[in-house]
């Protein structure tokens, strides 16, 4: 089974994490997830959905949600024999979507307090694929800083900002936009959104 590394932090932006958690375990990825206090939070203001703070129940309320083909491990953030603490295990795979500016700030800076950071930390010393999903706005100078650092060490920094040349009709088509975007990078494939040039109609412009 494929295996990678999702963490839901503290940004705003859980819709987008949902979702893509839902197309990764449609694609049967075993998902090895990571929740912060401040993300649990963030769920019960957007989502109305309050999860436990204990790992276990966490995975049986998320898979509630969403059955299918793929497997699911809620991971506590002290669980440090887990894999996604240890090079020689971990998925070579990993999204925080969202991404708060605490996280992307620990993470370009190799805290590793917790397994969250860490499990980031070993995706990019052992030169695998990081992803991280900011949500925020503006960017001050720290946070920029903090982004180029990561994209130096090989990072992907893809920000929650969805496009409208494809029409979006509900808040749910700004959603999936972001999450195929984060899907293409993982080479998963979707049918969430068309691709440009090719299911979007020819000569659509006005002369002048």
């Amino acid at each position: 089974m494929k295996t990678i590394s999702l963490a839901w932090t503290g940004a705003s932006g859980a819709p987008y994490g949902m979702k893509l958690l839902q197309c990764l375990l449609a694609a049967d990825f075993h998902v090895f997830l990571m929740i912060s206090s401040a993300a649990r939070v963030v769920l019960a203001q957007e989502m109305q959905l309050k999860l436990s703070a204990a790992p276990e129940k966490a995975t049986e309320q998320l898979r509630a949600l969403m059955p299918t083909t793929g497997k699911l491990q809620v991971l506590g953030k002290d669980e440090w024999f887990s894999a996604p603490a240890s090079g020689s295990a971990a998925p070579r795979q990993m999204v925080i979507c969202p991404c708060s500016t605490g996280t992307l700030a620990a993470v370009a800076t190799g805290m590793s307090n917790h397994l969250l950071e860490r499990a980031a930390d070993v995706v990019l010393k052992e030169r695998g694929q990081l992803i991280l999903v900011p949500r925020e706005t503006p960017f001050s100078s720290i946070h920029l800083q903090h982004m180029l650092s990561l994209t130096q060490a090989g990072a992907v920094i893809l920000p929650a900002a969805p496009g409208f040349y494809h029409h979006p009709q509900t808040v749910q088509d700004l959603v999936d936009f972001v999450v195929a975007r984060i899907l293409d990078h993982l080479g998963v494939e979707h049918s969430l959104t068309g691709r440009w040039g090719y299911d979007q109609p020819v000569g659509g412009g006005t002369e002048d």
